[in-house]
């Protein structure tokens, strides 16, 4: 695109669709104008038109619309941009009254989403806004968390249950019979087509004392609000339980220790702050440091991997936590929004160390923690999770 060309179409998106250009927007570009046009748009009546051939607020008092005008902004504006029409629009349209009407929660179901959509506009809301915004999170979390505590601890409990060998197993149930084969295969007997298990390996049974350490990392860009919903979840429900340890940090170009905070993910979640940059290099030196039993710890990063900081120590640093012996996990997302788009150079790199960058949802995450505490390799997991 020329120079001409691309001045022509940045004054055709500030002065709108009346104004006289020769070339045609993009997909891209049309919504780009429809979200503009939302909140600028040229004198609808009752819509506070300022009139006279300029744009002018007229997102009206539609809820619906409001909710998905945020969703549309965060889509095609950077996090910049979407500040200031944020708070354009609560000063111009009066959004805040909108988030206080029971009709605005009401047109729109109360999901990961809408959360998403309240956390980004928390640094702008008024006071009253925020009571209202905080309720229905509270709304979206417990039910989150009614959906996914059982099979988490369940799965996880067990996992650390059985990560212990012992071999005097108490019951046949304890019995690993495939470690035991491979223990027994000397005492094989060719005339009788077995094998005699001379040695027998088994699970063990720990005590209730911390028995892994769980550090969770979670990129809070604005593109992984669902994974920070899912995530604070998730971290909430594991630290409640006494066999675990659980940190959980958030981090853009800073980077928030929130782990006294995950009693209440409600708690969590507002002392996120959804946008900025990203140095994940940073956030993984942090975390390094919360780590003490790198042989009994999980370090698990949720992030798109885009970095702003240093490649080469972020992944240096990945490195030394498999050395040491921590098992790194690294979710490109948790959420069930699809394939995400992600940094695949930086995907590649991880995965030639033997550490995949892969998206999950949360319905298989207590699977993939249960692995990761057992110590099972996660390439192999992610190859028979991948259609699942």
């Amino acid at each position: 695109m020329s120079v001409t060309d691309e001045r022509e179409r940045r004054w055709r998106l500030v002065l709108g669709r009346e104004a006289r250009c020769e070339g045609g927007l993009s997909a891209a570009d049309q919504g780009m104008d429809g979200a503009l046009e939302a909140l600028y748009n040229r004198g609808d009546a009752g819509s506070g038109s300022a009139g006279g051939g300029q744009r002018s607020a007229g997102l009206g008092g539609s809820a619906p619309r409001v909710a998905r005008w945020l969703g549309d902004i965060r889509e095609y504006f950077p996090t910049s941009v979407v500040q200031v029409m944020q708070k354009d629009a609560m000063d111009r349209l009066g959004l805040h009254q909108l988030l206080l009407e029971p009709e605005m929660m009401e047109a729109v179901e109360p999901d990961v989403h809408l959360v998403g959509t309240l956390l980004s506009l928390n640094r702008v809301m008024p006071d009253k806004a925020r009571e209202s915004a905080r309720a229905v999170v509270r709304r979206v979390v417990d039910d989150l968390e009614r959906r996914v505590a059982q099979k988490t601890r369940s799965l996880v409990q067990g996992a650390i249950d059985r990560s212990v060998r012992t071999h005097r197993p108490r019951r046949v149930a304890d019995i690993d019979w495939n470690a035991t084969i491979r223990r027994n295969l000397a005492n094989y007997l060719p005339e009788h087509n077995t094998i005699v298990p001379e040695t027998l390996v088994g699970y063990g049974r720990r005590s209730r004392g911390v028995q892994k350490d769980v550090v969770l990392a979670i990129d809070q860009s604005g593109s992984m609000a669902s994974s920070v919903v899912y995530a604070s979840v998730f971290g909430a429900v594991l630290a409640s339980m006494s066999t675990l340890r659980t940190s959980l940090v958030v981090f853009d170009t800073a980077v928030v220790d929130l782990t006294e905070q995950l009693t209440d993910p409600v708690e969590v979640l507002f002392g996120t702050q959804l946008g900025g940059g990203t140095h994940i290099n940073k956030a993984i030196a942090y975390c390094q440091g919360l780590i003490t039993k790198p042989t009994d710890s999980i370090f698990v990063l949720i992030s798109d991997l885009y970095e702003g900081g240093v490649r080469a120590e972020m992944l240096k640093r990945v490195a030394a936590m498999q050395a040491a012996g921590v098992q790194v996990v690294v979710l490109l997302a948790l959420s069930d929004e699809g394939a995400p788009f992600y940094d695949r150079e930086n995907a590649s790199a991880l995965a030639e160390m033997g550490v995949p960058a892969f998206a999950c949802t949360p319905d298989v995450f207590p699977e993939l923690m249960a692995a990761a505490i057992q110590g099972q390799p996660l390439t192999s997991w992610v190859e028979k999770h991948r259609d699942t």
